[in-house]
């Protein structure tokens, strides 16, 4: 006899033996069990998951004499006669290839005959979506209203093109991917069946490869097994699927998420040299980051990714040193690249210019490489190392470095922020950060805006108790809305004094920071604010009382105060204009910010 694959031998007989499905077994079984046989039914889902497996055990079934358990018993004349073959009651056609008008109405015509041997003339109809339009209506009226011993089965992988008058009149199920699990356990049955012997992570990686579909699994076991003499090992199924040594591979992300460029390609060169082609080799990096984001993710990982222990300790320390925000991007760039592939004419410039993007987030000014730069910096904070808070006065080398200030004036618990500002600026004043970033190059400015992004992530950035530069031993602690002007003397050197603010634009420059910094609400409650100086305090005026309510929270009235600060404004508040109350206060104000020089009454 001649030789069959694994997916013809191991097709299942009974609904038992098919691999998951519970919902349409179960539905069917009860069909079977009750007489209650519908006329159609319409079987869809992706390809190797049981479709027309399940459609010729359902068709044997029903014209079964002693049917168990939903399943045809294999033993009586008419399971015999169908399971030879030459019981003309159970017709498979073949859409794909008899999609025409004529072949339906052939079938019109002869479904008026009755079965020769069983109870009902099955016709099995798979890839149905193939149908023209014309076949379609042609086999309508008898799909609606077939004989009572007709029974109509289709089968398709496309169901959204089937027009909606043949679906409304069919029983559709719908099949779905099987899991790893439940393939794995369906392989291992197969090779204990052929006295194959295996290792789990082989088992494991060809359940993987066959994404949820059962005959894709059977056919790379089949391969497998011809393929190694032996026990099967996981590097044999690496071998059979083409795949890139893992360990190259893994070594090529390990550089990518260190950011070594040039290690990285180079390895990447390497492993093309090889042989290996540049589409195998991005779906076995996008493969590996997905194991390595599991490993970093879950806990049960091992269960999940089921690598030999070696492969899953190295994929482990990978995940270890990485950021989980790198992996992401990283896996986003590649995915971006393979989808780009199909249309590049030179594929390995595609891969190789997507690893230099991976490797260089420097380069890069989207969010997720900004993100990992972040956490890169808050990684070495963490460990220790020292890192210059702003470095944004050193734009340009028209600036001279300042000296710093022997005694820096400490804050008090009775003594304004503001008020111990303007004593320390008396002292030790220099050209505004504004002006500093407006001599700057584009570049330069780039970079800036980068550091005061890193700068948000200083844990006095964000609130958090630290030690001002102080006199006696024992200073106070700092005002949390205040955090930021006592980092160090460097920072508080760039910011300008508050007889430097240009007062006119510090509410549309307060604004534009805002928008910058993605602070939506906040940005949205400031819009229609009223504004005005009394002295060096702005006044913000609203008619809202909700909006009042809002500004003066603490967390919106903390970040109100820091981002004023940056700007030179160190006092603020915000007041409910009553409904009656007419702008003359305003008014009054504005006038004697706009001339101060004469007395208005």
């Amino acid at each position: 006899m001649a030789y069959l694959a694994f997916y013809r031998t191991f097709r299942p007989t009974t609904l038992s033996e098919v691999v998951r499905q519970e919902h349409v077994v179960k539905i069917l079984k009860n069909q079977i069990d009750t007489g209650k046989i519908g006329h159609a039914y319409l079987f869809c889902g992706p390809r190797g998951t049981g479709k027309t497996s399940v459609a010729k055990i359902f068709a044997r079934a029903i014209n079964c004499e002693n049917p168990q358990n939903g399943s045809p018993c294999g033993l009586c004349e008419t399971c015999k006669s169908l399971s030879k073959g030459s019981n003309l009651d159970i017709t498979e056609i073949d859409a794909a290839s008899n999609n025409g008008v004529d072949e339906m109405r052939d079938l019109r015509e002869k479904v008026q005959y009755p079965p020769v041997a069983g109870k009902y003339k099955v016709y099995i109809i798979d890839e149905v979506h193939m149908l023209t339009s014309s076949a379609f209506n042609a086999v309508l009226k008898t799909l609606e209203e077939p004989p009572r011993h007709a029974v109509f089965i289709l089968a398709t992988t496309e169901p959204q093109k089937i027009p909606a008058t043949i679906l409304s009149r069919c029983m559709r199920f719908d099949f779905k991917l099987i899991p790893q699990k439940d393939l794995e356990e369906h392989i291992k049955r197969v090779f204990d069946k052929t006295g194959k012997e295996y290792e789990d992570s082989a088992v494991s990686a060809i359940a993987r490869a066959g994404a949820g579909s059962c005959r894709d699994c059977l056919s790379i076991a089949d391969m497998c097994a011809s393929y190694s003499q032996g026990k099967l090992t996981y590097q044999d199924v690496n071998a059979v699927l083409g795949s890139a040594d893992i360990i190259s591979v893994s070594q090529i992300i390990n550089q990518i998420l260190l950011e070594n460029a040039p290690d990285a390609l180079s390895l990447v060169e390497k492993t093309l040299s090889m042989g290996k082609g540049v589409g195998v080799l991005i779906k076995d990096m996008l493969s590996l980051l997905n194991n390595i984001a599991i490993i970093k993710m879950c806990k049960n990982a091992r269960e999940i990714v089921n690598l030999p222990e070696e492969t899953f300790a190295t994929l482990q320390s990978i995940a270890q040193n990485a950021d989980g925000h790198k992996i992401l991007r990283v896996t986003e760039v590649l995915s971006k690249a393979e989808t780009d592939m199909r249309y590049a004419l030179n594929g390995r410039i595609t891969l190789e210019t997507a690893v230099l993007k991976c490797s260089m987030p420097s380069s890069d000014y989207n969010i997720d490489a900004l993100i990992g730069r972040i956490a890169s910096l808050e990684k070495k904070i963490a460990e220790g190392a020292t890192v210059a808070v702003n470095a944004t006065p050193a734009l340009t080398p028209a600036v001279k470095p300042v000296a710093p200030i022997a005694n820096p004036v400490a804050p008090t618990a009775s003594t304004p922020v503001a008020e111990q500002y303007k004593k320390y600026e008396q002292t030790n004043l220099q050209k505004s950060q504004e002006e500093v970033i407006q001599q700057a190059t584009p570049n330069q400015k780039a970079s800036a805006r980068l550091s005061s992004f890193e700068e948000s992530d200083n844990p006095f950035a964000q609130g958090e108790v630290a030690q001002a530069p102080a006199v006696t031993a024992q200073a106070p602690t700092k005002p949390t809305a205040q955090a930021s002007l006592w980092d160090n003397g460097a920072e508080i050197k760039a910011r300008p004094a508050p007889a430097q603010v240009d007062k006119k634009n510090i509410f549309a420059k307060f604004l534009r920071l805002l928008r910058e910094r993605k602070i939506v609400l906040l940005f949205s409650l400031c819009m229609d604010l009223d504004n005005f100086f009394e002295g060096d305090k702005i006044i913000f005026t609203t008619k809202t009382e909700t909006i009042y309510r809002a500004l003066n929270k603490d967390d919106n009235k903390n970040i109100i105060a820091t981002t004023l600060a940056e700007l030179g404004v160190f006092d603020h508040e915000v007041r409910l204009q009553q409904q009656g109350e007419n702008k003359m206060d305003g008014a009054i104000a504005k006038l004697k910010q706009n001339f101060g020089d004469i007395t208005i009454k």
